[in-house]
């Protein structure tokens, strides 16, 4: 069993907040993820949106497709609509080989609203939950008989947001829908990450590394602040990162006993100013080649 490094190119252009990023290309992005190892990045925004032109554009820079965002709709709109409204992007994703789409449901969230704080992030009832749950699987198993599968992100804004929603979600969704383990989520919202692998490890088929400051999550949670104030103010990091809280080596030990055999992606969202970009991603890629060491967890070459 083996895994693959890859990285979101959110570090250098941010779709959220464009103007932390604005003085950064998609193509140095690119060239700087290659020259680093990453083997993979998760599409962005900026990327040639037709099949044949982002095939073109990874093969130009030697990485592959690792997955991407996909925003969900489900809650308010019909199974055929939500079909219809991301079929395209299951296509080009099943045409490259991605191992999955990045799937939350955003038609409620607050996650893109500034001026909103996360604290009054919807909050849904077991009940409501689970019949969501049911009705996402029926879009996982379409997603997967057209080739690619779902995994569910949980995300500081939304309904899925915590340990108890993920339960919920898990519990009331078949096996096809897989779980997105985004470890700086899972803290911000107050879980422990290590505990919900441990409990979900079975469902988890994609894995984000990221790591938390706790002076700025302080911060958040004190003045009430949104969680692109959050993200502004700096309380993502990468791995390895000293002002990070977050033991990614017991992570990586649990990945290790799972016989994990997916993507670990970094994907920390900052401000370039405070946080070079080249500098973060390559001080996330060697701490995770050197956890990935000594848990005894093979990466693919």
């Amino acid at each position: 069993m083996a895994v693959k490094i890859g990285i979101s190119l959110i570090a250098w252009q941010n779709d959220d907040l464009p103007d932390l990023t604005a003085d950064f290309t998609t193509e140095g992005a690119m060239e700087d993820a290659g020259r680093i190892g990453y083997q993979g990045v998760e599409r962005g925004r900026r990327m040639p949106s037709d099949t044949p032109g982002l095939r073109a554009y990874l093969d130009r820079y030697g990485v592959s497709l690792c997955g991407g965002w996909c925003s969900g709709n489900l809650m308010r709109g019909s199974l055929d609509e939500e079909k219809s409204a991301i079929r395209k992007q299951v296509e080009q994703f099943s045409a490259l080989g991605a191992p999955c789409i990045v799937y939350a449901e955003c038609s409620n969230t607050v996650q893109g609203e500034i001026g909103t704080p996360v604290s009054q992030r919807p909050k849904l009832d077991r009940d409501d939950v689970l019949a969501y749950a049911a009705r996402l699987t029926d879009l996982a198993k379409w997603s997967q008989e057209e080739g690619v599968t779902l995994s569910y992100h949980h995300h500081m804004g939304s309904m899925i947001q915590d340990a108890e929603d993920i339960d919920w979600l898990m519990e009331g969704s078949g096996p096809e829908v897989t779980l997105l383990f985004d470890t700086g989520h899972l803290l911000m919202a107050g879980a422990d990450p290590l505990a919900v692998l441990k409990k979900w490890g079975d469902r988890v088929h994609h894995v984000h590394f990221k790591d938390v400051r706790p002076e700025v999550l302080n911060w958040v949670r004190a003045s009430d602040r949104s969680f692109l104030d959050g993200v502004r103010e700096g309380v993502f990091s990468v791995p390895g990162d000293p002002q990070g809280i977050i033991d990614f080596q017991a992570i990586t030990d649990q990945l290790k006993v799972m016989d994990y055999d997916g993507w670990i992606v970094v994907e920390a969202e900052q401000d370039p100013a405070k946080a070079p970009p080249f500098a973060y991603s390559k001080m996330g890629y060697d701490h995770i080649i050197n956890i990935c060491g000594r848990s005894g967890l093979t990466i693919q070459t």
